[in-house]
């Protein structure tokens, strides 16, 4: 099958001689045609099942909203989506200044998608087709499908299926649902069907919800008592991390706000690898779309030439969205995929030799998971590694040593480098792996994430102690010594996490210093929905103890905090906060 682009406008379908469209996706991203897109790979797993499927990449929402038109009503559904992250961290800082740049846009320019993107596109689409189902899906959807905090308000917010008015919601990496999704709607929307789904939420009424059997159900405090109540937020957040992204086996939840009910079906079982390579295995043209003219996009330009091996990461970092999101198991892809891939990417016209990435949320959790999976089952530990490596990991590493030998191996690659952070508190007996990393698969800088060197706030952080990094900080000079390599081990670390004063920075800086680390890569807390972190920022409590922690959360505090990173070095100025939405002209 000879790959193309699926059409995004009206003269494109007309070329294809379609009478109808089945699907139409609406993306605040730019339209790439590749696996790590979720549009393209939505519209690829519907176009494979005989779907006609269009996308209109970043409608505009400000003018006679003719992007929303032109392609009229699909027969069966509309699909919406922010893009590859949640608008809002999209388009300002943890300063909560507007960004300069999109990575996701042609040119990197902002302000191409809207605010809370999912909202303003549905609720667009709702007042021009009140009769045609409008389906959300893709990150930004999933990490606000419950009550969350919402930083950019400074307030909590009822999920985005109330807010949007969306007709389903699907959580997670939509690969199956996507598909069912469809089927249940082919001859009509049908409420009945789509709420049999697993891994969808919508919102149902007091008689739906009373049937639903008790032992199955976990009722959550609702959205007006959540306002009134900061610990019962932080309740109803342990109750969703603990069905949601640990167990294998979870339960119906369901959260009440006013006289309604969202309703969050219990997720589908973990894929298999051969489900995975599906996915990937679809003929993506691995390109952005020809409307473009040519314009460089950042985010394309920094993924075009690497390989996603795995989904999921176990390390539950409590600032971090892939738990949330992917989950915690690890599904990976089998060499026969992942070799494949390469060898399309070998026919590039740019492509020099070079695999920018071999690597996934973790680099080195491929093919790792649980020895005995009916441990699993019954486990609740938000994370494998922390506070102790549990003892029924499997953690061997040779098959992922095996699949890097192979990579080397075929004809026309010239390196290929680990982009992706590493997990060095994933037992490495011997230091095997990370001595091969360092010796063949570093570009001249390693990238982990120790996040920050005190005790106290590393626990909160679901982090290792920061002793585990130093040793690393250690391997890596002398295996660097022993191979004549002049390579640079960059750590990555955070401010203004809850549970961190001033006085835990200033340690922290002392700390770095004294190992003659770079500090560029750094960041200031951005409290995304759905984490532990944005709990604790909002309510001051670790939900999990009772236990108050110490917030930075004014501007000042914040900006004090990171100036700890720049000793002699400029810091973000504060200013005003610039008016939400704004947009600029392509």
């Amino acid at each position: 099958m000879v790959s193309r682009f699926l059409p995004t406008s009206a003269k494109e379908v007309e070329a294809l001689g379609w009478d109808y469209i089945d699907v139409i996706l609406f993306s605040g991203d730019a339209y790439i045609d590749h696996p790590s897109f979720g549009i393209a790979v939505i519209g690829r797993l519907l176009e494979a099942e005989g779907y006609r499927v269009a996308v209109v990449p970043q409608p505009n929402w400000r003018d006679d909203l003719r992007d929303f038109k032109k392609l009229g009503a699909p027969r069966l559904f509309f699909g919406v989506s922010a893009g590859s992250m949640d608008s809002m961290v999209n388009h300002y800082t943890a300063a909560k200044r507007l960004r300069h740049d999109d990575a996701y846009t042609p040119g990197g320019v902002a302000g191409f998608r809207p605010d809370y993107a999912v909202r303003t596109y549905t609720r667009i689409l709702k007042e021009l087709y009140p009769h045609t189902p409008v389906i959300i899906g893709g990150i930004e959807a999933s990490l606000r499908r419950l009550t969350h905090y919402d930083y950019w308000s400074d307030r909590l917010l009822p999920s985005v299926l109330i807010e949007s008015g969306a007709d389903l919601l699907m959580y997670g990496m939509g690969d199956r649902s996507i598909v069912e999704v469809a089927k249940a709607l082919r001859n009509g929307y049908n409420a009945k069907l789509l709420r049999k789904l697993p891994q969808v939420a919508f919102v149902a009424d007091k008689e739906y919800v009373s049937k639903l059997p008790e032992e199955q159900t976990i009722l959550m405090a609702s959205y007006e008592e959540c306002c009134r109540n900061k610990r019962a937020f932080g309740e109803n957040f342990v109750k969703m991390e603990v069905e949601s992204n640990r167990k294998v086996q979870t339960k119906t939840i369901v959260e009440p706000t006013g006289e309604r009910f969202v309703v969050i079906n219990p997720p589908y079982r973990q894929m298999t690898s051969k489900e995975l390579d599906h996915s990937f295995d679809l003929p993506y043209t691995r390109l952005p779309h020809p409307r473009y003219k040519g314009k460089m996009i950042p985010a394309y330009e920094m993924i075009k030439h690497s390989v996603n091996i795995h989904r999921g990461c176990f390390g539950g970092c409590s600032f971090c969205t892939i738990s949330a999101h992917q989950g915690k198991f690890v599904t990976s892809r089998s060499e026969r995929s992942i070799l494949a891939e390469i060898e399309k990417i070998k026919l590039l016209p740019d492509f020099k030799g070079y695999l920018s990435d071999v690597g996934g949320p973790s680099a080195d959790m491929y093919r790792l998971g649980g020895k005995n999976e009916e441990l699993c089952k019954s486990c609740v530990r938000p994370s494998c590694l922390t506070p102790r490596v549990c003892p029924n990991l499997n953690r061997d590493l040779e098959p992922l040593l095996a699949l890097y030998r192979k990579v080397r191996e075929v004809k026309g690659i010239k390196k290929a480098f680990i982009g992706s952070g590493i997990r060095y508190d994933i037992p490495d007996d011997g230091g095997r792996y990370m001595r091969e990393v360092i010796v063949h698969h570093t570009s001249g800088r390693l990238k982990v994430a120790p996040e920050h060197t005190e005790p106290h706030v590393l626990r909160l952080m679901r982090k290792p102690p920061f002793e585990e990094f130093e040793r690393l900080h250690s391997f890596f000079q002398r295996v660097c010594r022993e191979e004549g390599l002049h390579y640079q081990l960059i750590p990555y670390f955070i401010s203004s996490h809850p549970g961190c004063t001033e006085e835990d920075m200033k340690k922290l800086s002392t700390k770095v210093r004294a190992l003659r680390l770079m500090t560029d890569q750094v960041q200031d807390l951005t409290p995304t929905p759905l984490t532990l972190s944005s709990v604790m920022f909002y309510t001051g409590v670790d939900p999990y103890t009772g236990k108050e922690v110490y917030v930075a959360n004014s501007r000042e505090e914040k900006c004090q905090q990171k100036s700890y990173f720049f000793q002699g070095k400029k810091v973000e100025k504060r200013g005003k906060t610039p008016t939400f939405g704004s947009r600029k002209k392509r």
